[in-house]
């Protein structure tokens, strides 16, 4: 599946730092991407600051405990990518979210957040029920064995130093940028340190 607008050009890097950075409850969020899933499976992006999105993926802080905003009608994947815990009661059950261990919930569910450790930076994925379905995977990177990034992927660097190769050309990356995926000639990531590969796909 290939990415379909422009602002999601296949081995396009996406800086973090150049996302508009935004308050909410517990902190800032910077959303990286967002958009609408297609029917054939397409992604299809958005401006960062829309708010009918079918897909979304961000980065936020989380510095303070207290409830979620609810997000009726989506599905939503949290993992803590710098801290070392979160604690999530989630309609009455407590879950630990530790570092790098994905935790998918409904996002309608009466969710409160604790910090045991101290504040964490969280990466959000959202996609809506019934329209899009999304996966996160933490992969260890390694110089000898590329990571390929396909259609409908995103891969955010986490920790460490890489290189994303594409087109003919190397890319050095720097820690939280991402890496749009695609079909053709997909881009490819070598390195040492974690990335977290993020696939959107029909239910």
């Amino acid at each position: 599946m290939t990415s379909s607008s422009a602002s999601l050009t296949t081995g396009s890097v996406i800086s973090l730092a150049s996302s508009p950075k935004k308050s909410w409850g517990h902190g800032d969020v910077r959303v990286i991407a967002s958009g609408s899933m297609l029917p054939d499976g397409a992604l299809e992006a958005t401006g960062a600051g829309a708010t009918d999105f079918d897909w979304r993926l961000s980065v936020a802080s989380i510095e303070g405990a207290g409830d979620f905003t609810p997000y009726p009608d989506f599905e939503r994947t949290l993992t803590v990518i710098v801290g070392e815990l979160l604690e999530l009661t989630i309609d009455s059950e407590t879950h630990p979210v530790e570092l790098y261990r994905p935790l998918k919930f409904a996002g309608g569910a009466a969710t409160v957040a604790t910090l045991p450790t101290g504040e964490v930076l969280a990466l959000n994925v959202f996609a809506r029920t019934g329209v899009a379905r999304a996966s996160v995977r933490i992969v260890e990177l390694s110089k000898k064995m590329e990571q390929h990034l396909f259609g409908a992927q995103f891969g955010v660097l986490l920790q460490g130093a890489a290189t994303m190769s594409y087109a003919g050309a190397d890319h050095h990356l720097n820690v939280r940028d991402t890496v749009v995926g695609g079909e053709d000639d997909s881009p490819r990531v070598t390195g040492r340190g974690f990335m977290a590969v993020v696939s959107f796909d029909l239910p």
